[in-house]
């Protein structure tokens, strides 16, 4: 069973993430902060962490682009839950494809493990990222050879659809792309959870 919850901002809904049926205390989580590493999110990076300890789960972190890929493997494997951070899209799909972890990380979630993806790690899921380069720079992933994303999803996430500073980008992505993708815009404090076929928004749409 496929199930994943997708969101722009972790630190917003992360009491949703108590209501949909995880057992999360004493559990592991996956911790990647890889599409961090292209862009300056030290403290979402750390809230969203602190927020993971506060729900009562253990942060076993693993920086894909610098792991051997025997680790990534074991702590993908292992591990009871994967946590994906926002950042970059490009440059997180170019390190996942680099290091085969795009293909580890796939069949843990196809297996049934639940994913959790902030921005980029809910973009990264579509069948193609390209459509956020109106968000992400592409240059920061030089050795990208194509936007193919890992395909889990037969939608594509427009995060932070009315956020102060990236709801111009999301409205672009809604202007440019409406007619042609199937898109899923949610705010900063939405989130989507997926259950096989089933998918639902939860949280409050923005006011703004």
């Amino acid at each position: 069973m496929k199930r994943m919850f997708l969101v722009s901002m972790f630190q917003n809904v992360s009491d949703i993430l108590e209501t949909v049926g995880l057992d999360l205390k004493n559990k592991t989580v996956t911790y990647i902060p890889t599409a961090s590493r292209a862009e300056k999110l030290g403290f979402f990076v750390r809230i969203g962490k602190w927020r993971l300890k506060r729900l009562g789960l253990s942060v076993d972190e693993l920086e894909i682009s610098t792991a051997p890929y025997e680790v990534i493997v074991s702590k993908l494997e292992k591990n009871d839950y994967i946590y994906v951070t926002g950042g970059n899209t490009f440059f997180l799909l170019q390190e996942l494809r680099r290091t085969g972890a795009d293909k580890i990380l796939a069949q843990e979630i196809e297996k049934g493990k639940f994913y959790i993806g902030e921005s980029a790690g809910a973009i990264v899921v579509a069948p193609d990222i390209g459509y956020s380069a109106k968000m992400d720079r592409i240059e920061k992933a030089p050795g990208l050879k194509s936007y193919e994303g890992l395909n889990l999803i037969d939608f594509y996430v427009v995060p932070h659809y009315k956020n102060w500073e990236m709801g111009k980008a999301a409205e672009d992505f809604i202007n440019t792309y409406s007619d042609s993708l199937e898109l899923k815009s949610i705010c900063d404090n939405q989130a989507i959870l997926i259950e096989n076929s089933k998918v639902q928004i939860l949280g409050k749409p923005s006011k703004k």
